[in-house]
């Protein structure tokens, strides 16, 4: 917020020329306030749930959660991430069920206490982690672009990701019901799509289970998207099915446990992948092309034709304050960047991508 030096903007004494015939501008709410309402709705419904921040009720949404359950079942413990994480195993330990909620780019301060007091114990600690991905506005250091890079090597972490508001309100719930191990959730600043139907009950999401949300017809390229680029994931489709490319769009959902089954079947009816994250490289993307390798999908022998393989990963560099679209286009990870990969990647394996004709020609 302004008021504490967050995404200062400059003011200017300019006129406001407002339109009457322009339509009301749509509010939408922020995913934040999604979360926020999903987690109260979960601990109405279970007594156990406690929520902890650090110095960040309002960011976090956190705020909402103690209008409506105060202070007993409401923590915020100050600037001190590294409390935090040991305080919600705590917790954890004597039975509660904490939620954690922290910006992405301040769990780094907690690291060392979530591997040694959460992870080596195995407490179902979920963090929650808001501001995934870039931020806009506050820029590099508020990025949430390390996460599924230094949680992903944590034993028995499950790690999921949202790519849109129902798909939030659905692992919130199902983070709740995982009672033997610390979790993750992760999703990005900014407001809901507004056109996804809401579950009106949560739905239990089975871990290390993802889904389809396009079917290709012609076994010609998979984009394996995790998080909020499936969006982006699914614009490059139809730009890529007007050059006769029937791409099939998949959403991971879980970063950990990965879906073997699906990542088996993407990497068996289709010629190339493409992976797709907001995050750094040794992520998502490291993550897939591990369960690959090892499974032999990745292999050249008499009979069998190796997937083409390629992932779209934050660069390594520091991206500067922008728009977050203008940041996405800084960092290349817009639909036309997938589209742009995507004939590279296939023409790379044989299929030759006659733009002006809009057809696979070889």
């Amino acid at each position: 917020a302004s008021d504490k030096l967050h995404a200062v903007k400059p003011k200017f004494n300019v006129p406001k020329v407002v339109d009457p015939n322009e339509p009301p501008k749509l509010i939408k709410p922020a995913l934040t306030t999604v979360f926020a309402k999903a987690l109260v709705r979960e601990a109405e419904r279970d007594d156990k749930i406690v929520a902890i921040t650090a110095a960040m009720p309002g960011g976090t949404g956190i705020g909402i959660f103690e209008k409506r359950f105060g202070p007993e079942r409401t923590f915020d413990v100050g600037i001190a991430e590294q409390h935090a994480v040991t305080f919600a195993a705590g917790m954890a330990a004597g039975g509660l069920k904490p939620f954690c909620s922290i910006y992405s780019t301040f769990l780094q301060r907690g690291y060392d206490q979530l591997v040694h007091d959460v992870a080596l114990q195995k407490l179902p600690v979920r963090f929650i982690l808001d501001r995934a991905g870039l931020v806009g506005a506050d820029g590099a250091t508020h990025g949430g672009t390390f996460d599924l890079s230094f949680l992903s090597c944590i034993p028995d972490m499950m790690i999921c990701a949202s790519s849109d508001e129902a798909e939030l309100v659905n692992m919130i719930h199902t983070l709740a019901k995982i009672d033997d191990c610390p979790t993750a959730l992760r999703f990005p600043r900014g407001d809901i799509y507004g056109d996804v139907e809401m579950p009106v009950e949560p739905r239990f999401l089975e871990p290390g289970k993802g889904r389809i949300v396009r079917e290709g017809r012609d076994g010609s390229l998979a984009i394996l998207s995790c998080g909020d680029r499936l969006r982006e994931s699914l614009k490059a489709a139809d730009e890529l099915e007007k050059l006769g490319i029937s791409a099939t769009v998949a959403d991971a959902r879980w970063v950990k446990p990965l879906d073997i089954k699906m990542l088996g079947w993407l990497a068996t009816d289709h010629r190339a992948i493409i992976t797709v994250e907001e995050n750094s490289i040794g992520g998502f993307s490291a993550q897939v092309h591990q369960a690959l390798f090892e499974g032999g999908y990745l292999d050249a022998y008499a009979g069998h034709t190796p997937v083409a393989l390629r992932s779209m990963t934050l660069p390594d560099r520091w991206i500067d304050h922008n728009d977050p679209y203008l940041q996405y286009d800084d960092a290349e990870l817009n639909a036309k960047h997938i589209v742009a990969k995507a004939v590279a990647l296939l023409e790379r394996v044989g299929k030759k991508v006659d733009v002006d004709a809009g057809a696979i020609v070889s």
